[in-house]
């Protein structure tokens, strides 16, 4: 190491070296490793390498020392941030030297700045991946298939597969594809003719994808010994090159099956080509037709011409894309609607050489559009003043289209019936059958029905309709929308519903009259009885102290007996005259007018009350009768609360289907049902000793309810409490 031809080696060496002994100070070192470190030669010689170093790192200094200790040669590779910020990167070639005992003597260390080359192979592999290209490498002799990475994920292989050059092959879709790139391969291997081909290949998911792939053979004296090359995915631009190819292979068949003519104006010559479509388009002659802008002009219809000649020299002038219709006059006299589409072309000094566009007749659906606009004026005419509800219905049930009859029965404006559909205002007892009849619309088993069903009103009643519902059909057969007439029958419903209830009432009050016969005959008759007993004691009687107790006696029989006939009045008025006083009452401010009058009581009682009735809740009800229902069930609950604890009473109201269904609760003492139920409403029936009781309330309570076309259902348990469920219709 010490002679000169090796000192001379080193230090003028063209790249950065340096030896070193065993404690690893210089012992030589290149003169442009001493230029790099801005020192001179006999400031670094017998020098620490770590002293000139100190930001070795402690991957290098273990590479240093494995060298040192056991006759290594090791490459490193080490990035460094540099004071300016920039980045660089190292190539360290480290092995030791022997002396002339064989023994280690210390290291030759040559670094390499390879900043460059790593950022140029950093970008040449992040270009293949954006370009989705991917390498690989046939080794002939052995066998080995290697791919890289990026052509593994075109394969939709995981980063450990190894293929073999079967398996390569195998992955290329069987047939065509297959056999050429066999073919390929083996043309290269034989004659080292390269091939850059795009094949469709299988993936491992069973995907097609088309890729571009380039081989080539490379050859050791005169034989093949490795096959190279690039795999690139090139689905997306193969897809969209095949579905433009085939696009415009439609458009050239359905130009030629439409008729639609092409042009192009040469600007500079100014020559006008057409093609054969384009004659026939406008009716001319081939031969008599010279190709230029006048002959063109000539042709318009003379209205037209002035507004289509300026469009035209407006984009000639200004670049615009030429889109116009106008009407053209043919030699017979006919006239015809022309529609008319350019673009404008330039060369690559940006100077308009070109205009191509293409033409085609419009006619019939221009006579078209205007028969339908007086259809539509008309029917719009007829829909909107119609006294009759109208709408158009889309598939999905939505309104299309209202008109104001509609609107008014239903008690919404257009805009916020337009944001339901009918499903969503429809009685669930009508919607079934509804759905049902328009589904057979749909699959055409029937023209149109019409049905009798129920709306809900926007305040909440019932609007009985007849609607009549007919389907309009698209071009293609299919369903379009609905056309729907609805005709407002609630009046003549509500009439028929009082006749019906009068009838009903009538019945029940010739069913009644003999019960009601029975107890006037039972309860007059007990009073009679006892009234000509006390009057025949009061005649013969000679004690004027016991006539004043007969006297007595016969007041209070007298008083019973007005009592009773002002009860049977009641039951009697319960029965007569109630269809006609119907109203729509509100429950809730009923309720609140009744608690008003029994408050003393409540508070005399300490009654806790939980109502739960919505303000929207209406009924249909005579309001005094609604008042006294439910003032004679809340002073019931009082009257008979449990001595054993605070009354608690809950009242609550739901909607079920057209009905208001009010629950009344308490806690009081109960009722058992096993004994009184058949005989709860009758007539002077108690089932409490309590001072006030006559046994009349819940009879003429469930009177009341009946007249209004309810009902009334109760549940009892002794000690715990009785609730009243009272079943209400709603207008």
């Amino acid at each position: 190491m010490n002679t000169l031809l090796t000192d001379c080696f080193i230090t003028d060496s063209p790249i950065e070296m340096g030896v070193f002994d065993l404690d690893m100070n210089f012992i030589l070192c290149s003169k442009l490793w001493i230029e790099n470190i801005n020192a001179d030669h006999i400031g670094v010689i017998g020098k620490s390498y770590y002293d000139i170093f100190p930001t070795t790192s402690l991957k290098i200094k273990e590479a240093h020392n494995r060298c040192l200790k056991d006759d290594l040669k090791i490459f490193e590779k080490e990035w460094f941030i540099l004071p300016d910020g920039s980045a660089q990167c190292l190539n360290w070639k480290i092995n030791s030297w022997k002396n002339n005992k064989g023994e280690i003597g210390g290291l030759i260390i040559v670094k390499e700045d390879i900043t460059g080359k790593e950022i140029e192979e950093k970008y040449r592999l992040k270009a293949q991946e954006v370009a989705k290209i991917g390498g690989w490498e046939v080794n002939l002799i052995t066998n080995k298939v290697y791919w890289t990475k990026i052509t593994k994920e075109i394969h939709h292989t995981p980063e450990n597969y190894m293929p073999t050059l079967e398996d390569g092959i195998n992955f290329y879709k069987e047939g065509y594809h297959r056999e050429e790139i066999f073919t390929h391969i083996s043309e290269a291997i034989s004659n080292g003719t390269p091939w850059n081909e795009d094949f469709i290949i299988i993936t491992v998911d069973g995907k097609e994808k088309w890729v571009k792939v380039i081989g080539k053979a490379e050859f050791v004296d005169g034989k093949a010994t490795k096959l190279t090359g690039t795999f690139q995915d090139i689905d997306a631009e193969k897809r969209a090159e095949i579905n433009y190819k085939e696009t415009l292979e439609r458009f050239n068949l359905a130009a030629r099956s439409a008729r639609i003519g092409v042009w192009d104006y040469d600007v500079v010559k100014k020559k006008l080509n057409c093609d054969d479509n384009m004659y026939y388009l406008f009716e001319l002659d081939k031969r008599n037709y010279s190709n230029d802008f006048e002959a063109w002009k000539s042709v318009i219809y003379t209205e037209d011409k002035e507004r289509v000649i300026y469009d035209m020299l407006a984009s000639l002038n200004h670049g615009k894309e030429f889109n116009t219709e106008y009407r053209i006059q043919t030699g017979n006299g006919e006239i015809k609607y022309i529609k008319s589409i350019a673009q404008v072309q330039y060369d690559s000094d940006g100077i308009l050489t070109k205009v191509i566009g293409a033409n085609w007749d419009i006619t019939d659906h221009r006579n078209t559009e205007l028969r339908l606009l007086k259809n539509k004026e008309s029917f719009t005419g007829v829909f909107d003043n119609s006294s009759v509800g109208m709408a158009l219905v889309g598939i999905d049930g939505k309104w299309l289209k209202i008109n104001n009859s509609l609107s008014s029965s239903l008690g919404y404006s257009s805009k916020e019936l337009m944001k339901l559909t009918f499903q969503d205002i429809t009685h669930p007892d009508d919607l079934v059958t509804d759905l049902n009849l328009l589904q057979e619309l749909i699959a055409e088993k029937r023209d149109g029905y019409q049905i009798e069903k129920r709306y809900y009103h926007k305040k909440g009643h019932i609007v009985y309709v007849i609607i009549s519902v007919t389907k309009v059909t698209k071009i293609d057969g299919s369903t379009s929308h609905f056309i729907t007439q609805i005709v407002d029958i609630t009046s003549r419903k509500q009439a028929e519903n009082k006749l019906k209830a009068v009838l009903k009432i009538t019945e029940e009050q010739n069913n009644s009259l003999t019960n009601f016969t029975h107890i006037v005959s039972h309860n007059l008759r007990s009073h009679s009885t006892n009234l000509s007993m006390l009057t025949g004691f009061l005649t013969t009687e000679k004690d004027e102290e016991e006539k004043i107790n007969l006297m007595r006696m016969l007041s209070d029989s007298t008083e019973s007996l007005d009592e009773t006939i002002v009860h049977l009045n009641e039951v009697v008025n319960v029965k007569l005259n109630v269809i006609d006083k119907l109203e729509n009452v509100n429950v809730l401010h009923t309720f609140n007018n009744v608690k008003k009058s029994v408050i003393a009581l409540m508070k005399d009682n300490i009654v806790t009350i939980n109502c739960n009735i919505p303000e929207a809740h209406y009924v249909s009800a005579v309001p005094a009768y609604l008042d006294s229902i439910l003032l004679n069930l809340l002073t019931n609950s009082i009257r008979y609360s449990s001595p054993t604890r605070l009354p608690v009473i809950h009242i609550e109201t739901k909607r079920v289907k057209d009905e208001i269904v009010l629950t009344f609760r308490d806690n009081g003492l109960g009722i058992d049902l096993n004994k009184h139920k058949e005989k709860m409403f009758g007539m002077y029936k108690t089932f409490h000793k309590h001072k006030d009781s006559k046994g009349i309330g819940l009879f003429i309570t469930k009177g009341q309810i009946e007249a209004m076309n309810g009902k009334i259902n109760v549940s009892s348990i002794v000690n715990v409490g009785t609730t009243f469920t009272l079943y209400f219709k709603t207008n």
